[in-house]
């Protein structure tokens, strides 16, 4: 099984962070690709990043999506997650959609503990796409930018779980979905230092994504996510329309 971990900043070693912890959960013989765009934020830190990591992860399926058994778009915001879903047949997994639904089969009531303040929102918004807005208690931010994740020493991870344990405290959750795919590898420790189940978005949408494929399903192609129209795309986007 081959999965396409796409990390939708430019930033190469979140892309190798998010890879490794990937490749820890993957089941023996399933192959992780990551990939990142050619262009766009260095990080995802509000809606005009958002516009163009959401173009930078439609650029990557369409190049790869063929040739992958499943797709993780690893970034909290889920960028261009439906545009993914219509450019494969192969399931497309977003890590909060991911790690809500992990939280979901664990807890009454879950509390998100993301980066920047200003970001909060974007999760709300995913919450009520997804329909979980009822389960989730509270998104607290931390306001550590995302790039200071790439090398996250004792001070910050401390940071994360005062806020975290505020969160369980405020909200009467039961556990912590972690709103940033550059968090992946903390989950561990926070969780044994909490006592409550701590998920991160990665680890979830590649166990997902696997049983998907090992199921034999694939993205439904009837309705709203059948293959884009054929048109003539411009400019520097022309190798990525879908020809007549």
């Amino acid at each position: 099984m081959k999965l396409l971990v796409i990390n939708p900043n430019t930033s190469a070693p979140m892309t190798a962070q998010i890879a490794a912890a990937a490749r820890t959960v993957a089941a023996p013989g399933t192959e992780i690709v990551a990939m990142q765009p050619d262009f766009g934020p260095a990080s995802i830190e509000g809606h005009y990043d958002d516009a163009f990591a959401a173009a930078g992860v439609a650029q990557q399926v369409r190049l790869h999506g063929a040739a992958v058994d499943g797709v993780v778009i690893a970034c909290f915001g889920d960028p261009g997650l439906d545009a993914a879903r219509e450019a494969t047949a192969a399931p497309v997994i977003g890590i909060a959609e991911a790690a809500f639904h992990a939280a979901s089969f664990l807890a009454t009531g879950f509390s998100v503990v993301t980066t920047m303040t200003r970001t909060c929102v974007i999760a709300e918004h995913l919450l009520h796409k997804y329909g979980f807005e009822r389960r989730c208690r509270g998104v607290h931010g931390t306001d550590i930018p995302v790039l200071e994740l790439e090398a996250a020493g004792p001070a910050l991870v401390a940071r994360i779980e005062a806020a975290a344990r505020q969160a369980l405290l405020q909200d009467r959750s039961g556990a912590i979905v972690l709103g940033c795919a550059g968090m992946a590898d903390l989950a561990t420790q926070l969780q044994q230092r909490l006592g409550v189940p701590v998920i991160d978005g990665v680890g979830a949408a590649v166990k997902f994504a696997e049983s998907l494929a090992a199921l034999g399903l694939h993205t439904s192609k009837a309705g709203d996510y059948a293959t884009p129209l054929p048109k003539t795309y411009a400019g520097w986007t022309a190798p990525l329309g879908f020809q007549p």
